[in-house]
């Protein structure tokens, strides 16, 4: 049987839930006021016979006064409270946090994993577990969880928010969540449970978890120096993959609340402002039991919901360990329509479910694949174990359509989703790195000095951490695709997600491909030195999209506007080793082997061909090209030049392709040779008899009328000065 609250705190809320006082509860018992005082406060408890006579002035079954593992159901019921329009006036059209974020499902698989990573209870030494369940409702299944979320009472607040759509953003998104569930008879509901976290802890209202997550914006109370959030905007992405903009929480706790764990319940929703029967309300609105502390009693609270309760609203557990379950009602995935991959349009061609030809935000298939692939690309490393060391994670995702399955469970595996950077890490953990790359599989390990600064904007150096660079090749054509991109470097910290992706520039033409990582901060090692210091001052360079390292308000307050240099002088330390770890070393002239070979070869050479009269044209045959840390275009160019006495001199220009009209002409920042040719003023030149060229270049950023991620690169050579 499960264990149940102290008696006299149990009691003593059930007088309020009831409305009833200890006087009032001492009349119907033909008890003095003095022996119910002395059960709430702990001197005693009632006898067994005098727990039925509790029960039925509480309006409820011996077993719940026995068990007190959940309120009553009498006096008040659990109901939506929604936050009453501002007395000046004043209207949120909608939560300005959950504009960070696109409705996204791969962003929300990185803010939420992320969050139950930075929640782990260390103290068991075991990974957090985390389950991502897509599961969409349809006929007598919706039926039951809209009865189940009181949607009768909800609607005329989302008729109100639809009558104003045509005006606002928000409104927009709801009314079209709405129509969508009316239309199509279906709603998708996206579930995200936690194992061996944290829970929500703490009270309603006062400083702890729940309130940062379930009241509060902007707060951030995490677990630990290597935390990976500290906007307080990753909930947010709950919300704003919620085309109902309705989340549903389930926690069971770590630590004990009103001496109860398991099965604290409570729903919030956010809507912009909207006006019900003459009535104005702000926006946000909570699922709970009304609770009697407050005037009126009209505040929502959370509650400790029955089985029954949390199994109808699609949150139940499957064990007692602590954790959060968050359900995303409405869950619709936009960025899925820009990223239409092939088994996409095979799904057309084969007569897919989808009668809109895949072009849908709610394609529970497509959800499935894409937090797959997120979570293997941003969290392999914290799935990687090796050498004694655990994982600090496991991840999977499982898709069903009214309670069937429609994908099975599928566990997020880091050695087929990242090959070669799970490769580097687990050789890394067990001590097989080498200094050098002299076959294939090895792994290369150097460390890469971080120079921290004086905090307060104080000259000097507070010390040199050391972080630690690994570098393998990708083995196989296979690899290459499981990977992504080639030849870039992840850099990570102490959760080990993936913050900062990133190609090494400027690398030499013709070398291996190879995938690096960077570990930094506790993710190079707890005990490394000032480990802890490279965790906070690196946490503070992350923009609340925590994908990169850089320029921060807080980096520029905390430390000072130039603090920022010292993560540029990281990275270029960073790709300085990897391309000295990946060069291949040249080829040694003059060995016995070559010249007994070279004597045992016949070669028939071919006429020399007549070398052609007048100025020859060089041209373009090979580019490379990629998009910088800053924004710019990076390209490395060979240039194929035909047979004559008199070379021309051209001039590169970069252009942004667009759709019509004169292509925009980039400047360049940086214009350097390489092989075969010489740049002055802008122009190559080239050297008589020269046949091949090599040249590399960077855009300046200033001079780009848009970023470069949304255009296309022209890269032209022309005569002359490039009029």
């Amino acid at each position: 049987m499960e264990t149940g609250e102290e008696f006299g705190p149990w009691l003593a809320r059930q007088l309020k839930l009831a409305g009833k006082t200890q006087a009032e509860l001492a009349d119907e018992l033909k008890l003095t006021r003095a022996a119910v005082s002395a059960w709430i406060t702990g001197r005693s408890t009632p006898r067994p016979t005098v727990m039925t006579d509790i029960a039925r002035a509480l309006g409820t079954d011996v077993g719940t006064v026995h068990t007190r593992t959940t309120d009553t159901q009498a006096g008040l019921p659990v109901t939506w409270y929604h936050r009453p329009g501002y007395r000046d006036g004043g209207r949120d059209l909608g939560n300005a946090a959950a504009f960070a974020f696109d409705a996204d499902v791969q962003v929300l698989a990185r803010e939420t994993c992320q969050n139950s990573l930075d929640e782990r209870r260390r103290e068991t030494g075991r990974p957090v577990r985390v389950r991502y369940t897509v599961h969409e409702l349809t006929g007598k299944f919706l039926d039951d969880f809209r009865e189940a979320i009181l949607w009768n009472d909800l609607f005329p607040h989302y008729s109100a928010v639809s009558e104003t759509a045509g005006n606002q953003k928000v409104g927009r998104v709801v009314d079209a969540g709405v129509r969508d569930m009316y239309e199509k008879g279906r709603l998708v509901l996206l579930r995200v449970d936690d194992y061996n976290a944290s829970g929500l802890t703490g009270d309603d209202y006062e400083d702890g978890k729940f309130a940062a997550v379930v009241r509060r914006q902007l707060e951030s109370l995490k677990s630990g120096s290597g935390a990976g959030g500290s906007y307080g905007l990753g909930k947010a992405t709950l919300w704003a993959t919620s085309a109902l903009g309705l989340v549903v929480v389930n926690s069971t706790l770590s630590e004990a609340h009103e001496g109860r764990t398991e099965r604290r319940v409570i729903g919030r929703l956010e809507l912009p402002w909207r006006e019900v029967d003459g009535v104005p309300y702000a926006g946000p609105a909570w699922l709970g039991r009304p609770d009697p502390d407050t005037p009126g009693a009209e505040v929502a609270r959370s509650w400790w919901a029955d089985e029954e309760t949390v199994a109808r609203l699609h949150l139940s557990r499957e064990s007692d360990e602590p954790g959060t379950s968050f359900l995303v009602v409405g869950a619709q995935d936009v960025a899925s329509l820009d990223e239409r991959s092939p088994r996409d349009d095979e799904e057309e061609d084969m007569g897919g479910e989808e009668e809109d030809g895949g072009e849908d935000t709610r394609d529970i298939r497509r959800m499935h694949r894409r937090l797959v692939e997120a979570l293997g690309r941003d969290f392999w490393a914290a799935m990687t174990g090796g050498g004694g060391r655990l994982p600090l994670l496991e991840v999977s995702v499982r898709t069903m359509r009214n309670g069937d399955v429609v994908l099975e469970e599928e566990q997020v595996d880091p050695s087929v989703e990242q090959p070669s950077r799970t490769r580097a890490l687990r050789a890394h953990y067990e001590g097989a790195t080498v200094d050098r790359l002299t076959a294939a599989g090895q792994v290369a390990a150097q460390s890469i000095p971080l120079k921290l600064p004086l905090s307060g904007g104080a000259k000097g150096t507070l010390g040199t951490h050391q972080a630690v660079l690994l570098v393998t090749d990708v083995a196989s054509d296979g690899e290459e695709k499981k990977n992504g991109p080639k030849n870039q470097i992840h850099s990570l910290r102490g959760n080990r997600m993936t913050v900062k992706k990133a190609l090494v520039p400027n690398l030499p033409i013709g070398i291996n491909s190879f995938q690096a990582v960077l570990l930094v901060g506790e993710a190079a090692g707890e005990s490394v030195p000032f480990a802890t210091e490279a965790e906070e001052f690196l946490r503070a360079a992350e923009p609340p999209e925590h994908d990169r390292w850089g320029q921060t308000e807080e980096l520029a307050l905390r430390w000072s506007p130039s603090a920022y240099r010292r993560i540029n002088s990281l990275t270029t330390e960073a790709n300085r080793a990897v391309k000295e770890l990946v060069a291949r070393p040249k080829r040694g002239g003059g060995a016995e082997g070559g010249e007994a070979l070279r004597k045992a070869l016949t070669v028939k050479k071919k006429p020399k061909a007549k070398v052609p009269t007048g100025p020859v044209v060089p041209e373009l045959d090979a580019l490379d090209a990629t998009i910088g840390d800053e924004g710019e275009w990076r390209i490395t160019a060979e240039v194929k030049i035909p047979r004559g006495d008199e070379i021309v001199p051209m001039v590169p220009v970069a252009q942004l392709d667009v759709r019509s009209g004169g292509r925009p002409k980039l400047d360049w920042a940086e214009l350097v040779a390489v092989e075969g040719c010489a740049v002055e003023d802008g122009t190559l030149r080239f050297p008589p008899g020269t046949r091949r060229a090599t040249f590399r270049g960077s855009t300046d950023v200033t001079s780009h009328p848009v970023r470069a991620m949304f255009t296309s690169l022209v890269l032209e050579l022309r005569a002359g000065k490039g009029d």
